[in-house]
């Protein structure tokens, strides 16, 4: 049959990008990956998928590949730092049976989910070119273009959609607006690290805890079955990376439990960051379009970023297959870019300031008494069903775009 278009064009190769290519060449779409650098980031970054993304690495189909290789999250704990016990906290074994899905969160570490992506992907007819920097895009009515700065020259590149799924620094998001990305940079600084430490054995944490503190908050969320943690915390900003990895030893014996010395737990990377809440003006000028941190950006405290990023891909992926298969015309993208606008506004930049916001509580002896959210998560401790509809309540950052399919 005819098709309404023939190729797209994804510029970066993390994980929107490499998700968006999987779900894309899955039904037949042709897709290629243009990627500036000559392999995927190692860096540590996002490592937990919230419930909202699950149904996108289940119509992947990786989702068992990867609670294989990773695992998934049962109980999500906010906790005092003064003695570590537990204020209250979220037990996911409540969505572990959702018409026959288990809804619960997973956690990958983020190099090893890109390559199961992009193995997917490429199994599947897409393509992927190395050492390809955009440098510019353009359109007219019949095609959209990159210029492409390689090893061997600059080339231009043709398509029918090009998709900016290439971060915070998005080049295909300044080609669109400049420099403008509305929003604000928070003053805090955080520090990511993957690290080897005994939460559980030694002090009974959960797969996930937020401790809390105006000062010395952290989170430590088990990544892998070998005790491998995210432990992400805050540090003073306008330092080195030099400099953050000398103050490293004192702030983790500062704030963990146990006190512990160099000795006593491995870091495999570290890496600081820079907070932000920035929302692009549009997700779609033409045949170009945003997604994930190259649309909208916020702080990491909750996940919402990584999982806003990866429900965006599957929003636009709805789209883009409603397109090819004629179920919907070309203005079904104006929506994507309404709506996904719509759901960052009111639910992943309010929801991730209060989370941020709450781990980093100036007075945290009184924060229980203050906090409506914790309050509703400690009534649901004693009801199965309420905790179920909680964290379905996550559920608010997806949409539906099939419903606009012609009928």
């Amino acid at each position: 049959m005819d098709r309404p278009f023939k190729k797209v064009l994804v510029v970066g190769a993390g994980p929107s990008g490499l998700l968006l290519a999987l779900l894309l060449s899955k039904q037949g779409i042709q897709v290629e990956i243009l990627e500036a650098e000559d392999h995927l980031d190692q860096q540590p970054r996002a490592a937990i998928y919230g419930t909202p993304a699950i149904p996108e690495f289940h119509r992947a189909g990786i989702l068992d590949e990867m609670r294989r290789r990773g695992m998934v999250l049962n109980r999500m704990t906010w906790r005092r730092h003064q003695d570590f016990t537990p204020i209250t906290g979220l037990n996911n074994e409540a969505v572990s049976n959702l018409d026959g899905l288990d809804m619960r969160p997973t956690t990958l570490v983020l190099p090893e989910l890109d390559q199961l992506m992009l193995d997917r992907a490429l199994e599947n007819g897409a393509t992927i070119q190395w050492e390809h920097k955009v440098v510019d895009i353009g359109q007219d009515d019949g095609k959209a273009w990159a210029e492409v700065e390689t090893k061997e020259g600059t080339k231009t590149i043709e398509a029918d959609y090009i998709v900016g799924c290439d971060g915070a620094n998005s080049q295909i998001r300044k080609c669109l607006f400049g420099n403008d990305f509305p929003g604000f940079t928070w003053d805090s600084q955080i520090i990511a690290t993957n690290t080897y430490y005994d939460f559980e054995g030694k002090f009974g944490f959960h797969d996930t805890n937020f401790i809390i503190h105006p000062e010395n908050f952290f989170m430590a969320a088990k990544l892998t079955k070998d005790k491998l943690y995210r432990i992400t915390y805050g540090d003073i900003p306008g330092l080195t990376l030099e400099q953050y990895k000398e103050r490293q030893p004192a702030k983790f014996e500062t704030m963990l439990p146990g006190h512990p010395k160099p000795d006593e737990y491995k870091i495999v990377n570290i890496a600081p960051y820079k907070m932000h809440q920035r929302c692009a003006p549009a997700f779609r000028v033409g045949r170009a379009l945003l997604v994930a941190d190259a649309a909208h950006i916020c702080n990491p405290w909750g996940g919402l970023g990584i999982t806003g990023g990866f429900v965006d891909v599957g929003g636009l992926a709805d789209c883009l297959i409603g397109i090819w298969e004629g179920k919907a015309d070309d203005s079904i993208l104006d929506l994507y870019s309404e709506k996904r606008i719509e759901k960052w506004k009111t639910v992943i930049d309010v929801i991730s300031q209060d989370n941020f916001r709450r781990v980093s509580d100036k007075d945290p002896d009184t924060l229980f008494e203050r906090d409506e959210f914790l309050q509703i998560v400690k009534q649901a401790e004693s009801d199965d069903t309420a905790m179920r509809d909680l964290i379905l309540g996550s559920m608010d950052v997806r949409y539906d775009f099939t419903q606009h399919y012609k009928k």
